[in-house]
């Protein structure tokens, strides 16, 4: 599930990110057909593409503003050489010395430092754009992580236990069906992870790199609960055969 990019480094395959979607789509679909949770998985498989879409792009450079950074600098260099050409050197330094000369530099200096000014904040402008539009996208990844949470918070493997209160959740699956349902939630939060390290693995933006370890973390803390109960299902089936 992994590939090469340019610098020879290894980062995940947007594309087989996806096909791992579509399949536990297809899976959840099968097995619990008219669920919330598989109109869910349907959503999150429709955001991964369009995450594999923009991670390529993260890449891209932005090529108008950079011909423009390109433009405004060789127009400064020329109006700065135009500007130095016009200065009389030689008649500067022997009639007035260096304060004339300093006076006469000021506007060259100006200029200098605005066109510098320019360039810098239009190729900064370039990852601001970049960041901006994929904190979008990641703050879209960890509702998506909130959203699975909501739909195994109710599945409590306990409920097999005992008799159901007049508030207790409906128990409407089997022991299998709730482990398989834990299970595919678990996959969901993880899928959700990876698509957010499809980011990671095209810039080194440490704004970006630094939200996608938040959602690996807030991901990987969520599915812990859910492995919890998978645990408790499966001792309450060794118990049971016991």
């Amino acid at each position: 599930m992994a590939n090469r990019n340019g610098a020879g480094a290894l980062k995940l395959d947007a594309d087989k990110v996806v096909l791992t979607l579509d399949h536990l789509k297809a899976r959840v679909t099968e097995r619990f057909p008219a669920s919330g949770l598989a109109e869910v998985c349907d959503q999150l498989t429709a955001v991964a593409r369009v995450t594999a879409r923009r991670a390529r792009r993260l890449s891209r450079p932005y090529l108008g503003l950079r011909t423009l950074v390109a433009v405004i600098a060789v127009l400064a260099l020329g109006a700065e050489a135009a500007l130095i050409g016009r200065l009389d050197w030689l008649a500067s330094l022997r009639n007035a010395g260096a304060l004339s000369l300093a006076t006469s530099l000021e506007p060259a200096v100006n200029l200098l430092l605005l066109s510098g000014a320019a360039i810098w904040f239009l190729v900064s402008l370039e990852s601001r754009w970049k960041r901006s539009r994929v904190q979008k996208s990641l703050h879209e990844l960890r509702s998506f992580a909130h959203v699975i949470d909501m739909h195994q918070l109710t599945k409590d493997p306990t409920l097999v236990l005992g008799p159901r209160t007049a508030s207790s959740p409906a128990r409407e699956m089997s022991r299998f069906q709730l482990a398989r349902y834990l299970d595919y939630c678990a996959e969901m939060l993880a899928l959700t992870a990876k698509l957010a390290a499809l980011y990671a693995g095209e810039t080194n933006d440490p704004v970006i790199v630094a939200a996608v370890n938040d959602i690996e973390t807030l991901t990987s803390d969520l599915g812990r609960k859910i492995w919890q109960k998978i645990m408790i299902l499966g001792q309450l089936d060794e118990s049971r055969a016991g």
